[in-house]
C-alpha cells in the first residue's frame, strides 16, 4: 500500500500542501476550520509523519509509550497499574511529556504496536512492564536502532536492558519466615499468571523457603481477577489439607478470599491467616484489616519514568533495585492456636 503523503490530502482537501503542513504540525496559518478538516482526512486516509523527516530534523515526539497486555477490564480493580501510571504520570508532568497508553490483547499485538511506533515516530521511548521467561519483546527492543526502553522486572530476565524493580524473592522469603514463625505448617500462594516473570520468581522463592522450613506449600495460578482469587481459595480450604495461611499476589485477590473464609465459616485470623501483595487502601478498609507487602507503587512509576528520561538523554543504563515490598502485619494474621 502506497504511503499517504501531505500532497495526498492537499489535493484531497483543496488547499496548498503548506496549509496541510501547518495543520499537521499545529502551526499558525490556516484556519481553525480548514485546520480540523485537515486532520480529519488525514486520520481518514490513514497518514502517518515520515519518521525519516522527523530523524532529520532531530525532534522529539516529548511522548512516552506504555502498553499493556491485559483484558482491559483488569485496570478497573488493580489498584497497581493506577498508582504506577499516577507515579509515571509525576515525573513526566516535570518535562511536559504526555503518555500514550496502549491496552492489548496479546503480547504479539504489543510487539507490533511497539514496530508500529518506531515507525511512525510515534513516541521518545517505552516503558515494558509484565515481563516474561524469555520475553518476546526483548529481541524487539535491543536490536540496533530500538526505541529506548525501560523494563519494570528483575534483572535476570531483562537481558541487558535497563531495568527498574522490586526484590520479590526476598519479600515471598520473608512472608513464608513470619507465618512459619507463628507456626503455620501448611501454607498456600494463590498466584498470578504464570507466565509473568515476577510470579516465576516469587514462585520459584516461595517453593524454596517452604522447603527450607519444612512446610507444606501449594501455589494456584490465577489471572488476577477476584474471580478467579475466590475460586482457588475455596478450592484450597475445601479440598485435601486445609492451609492455615494463604499468601495472595495482590489485594483484590485476598479481599475475595476474605470474603469466601467468610462464606466457608472459616474465622480469620482464627483459623486462617491471609497476606495481599500490593498494599493499597482497600488492604485497611476491610475486616479484619488485610496484612500485605507493602512499597511505594507510585515512588516506583516515578523511578521508572527517570530512569527512561536517562537514557533518551543520553546511553545510561543498569539495573536499579527500587525497593523489596516490607511485611505490614495487620488484622489478618496470627499465631496457629492462640485464640
Amino acid at each position: 500500500m502506497p504511503r499517504i503523503t501531505i500532497t495526498d490530502i492537499a489535493r484531497r482537501a483543496g488547499v496548498s500542501t503548506g496549509a496541510v503542513s501547518y495543520a499537521l504540525n499545529d502551526r499558525p496559518g490556516v484556519s481553525k476550520e480548514t485546520r480540523a478538516r485537515i486532520l480529519r482526512l488525514a486520520d481518514e486516509m490513514g497518514w502517518q509523519p515520515s519518521s525519516a523527516a522527523r530523524t532529520l530534523s532531530g525532534a522529539r515526539t516529548e511522548t512516552v509509550g506504555l502498553v499493556l497486555a491485559r483484558e482491559a477490564q483488569t485496570l478497573g480493580f488493580e489498584s497497581f497499574y493506577m498508582q504506577f501510571i499516577a507515579g509515571i504520570e509525576s515525573e513526566l508532568a516535570t518535562r511536559s511529556y504526555a503518555l500514550l497508553l496502549q491496552v492489548v490483547p496479546s503480547i504479539e499485538h504489543e510487539v507490533r504496536t511497539y514496530r508500529k511506533w518506531q515507525a511512525a515516530r510515534r513516541v521518545d521511548g517505552v516503558v515494558m512492564v509484565d515481563i516474561r521467561v524469555d520475553d518476546p519483546r526483548i529481541p524487539v527492543l535491543t536490536r540496533p536502532g530500538a526505541l529506548p526502553a525501560v523494563v519494570v522486572g528483575d534483572p535476570s530476565l531483562a537481558r541487558g536492558l535497563t531495568n527498574v524493580w522490586t526484590d520479590d524473592a526476598a519479600a515471598m522469603r520473608e512472608s513464608v519466615r513470619y507465618l512459619s514463625t507463628a507456626g503455620h505448617r501448611a501454607i498456600a500462594r494463590v498466584s498470578g499468571v504464570a507466565g509473568f516473570g515476577h510470579t516465576h520468581i516469587r514462585d520459584v522463592a516461595f517453593r524454596a523457603e517452604i522447603e527450607r522450613w519444612g512446610l507444606t506449600g501449594t501455589v494456584r495460578h490465577t489471572d488476577y481477577t477476584p474471580q478467579q482469587g475466590a475460586t482457588a481459595t475455596r478450592h484450597l480450604l475445601t479440598a485435601g489439607e486445609r492451609p492455615t495461611a494463604i499468601i495472595f499476589d495482590n489485594d483484590v485477590m485476598a479481599f475475595a478470599g476474605l470474603g469466601v473464609a467468610a462464606e466457608l465459616g472459616i474465622r480469620v485470623p482464627d483459623e486462617l491467616s491471609i497476606i495481599a501483595w500490593d498494599d493499597s487502601p482497600l488492604c485497611q478498609a476491610t475486616f479484619p484489616q488485610l496484612s500485605a507487602l507493602s512499597h511505594d507503587v507510585t515512588r516506583f512509576g516515578a523511578h521508572v519514568a527517570a530512569r527512561l528520561f536517562e537514557r533518551l538523554d543520553g546511553p545510561a543504563g543498569g539495573s536499579h533495585l527500587d525497593s523489596t515490598p516490607t511485611l505490614r502485619p495487620r488484622g489478618t494474621t496470627a499465631p496457629v492456636g492462640t485464640r
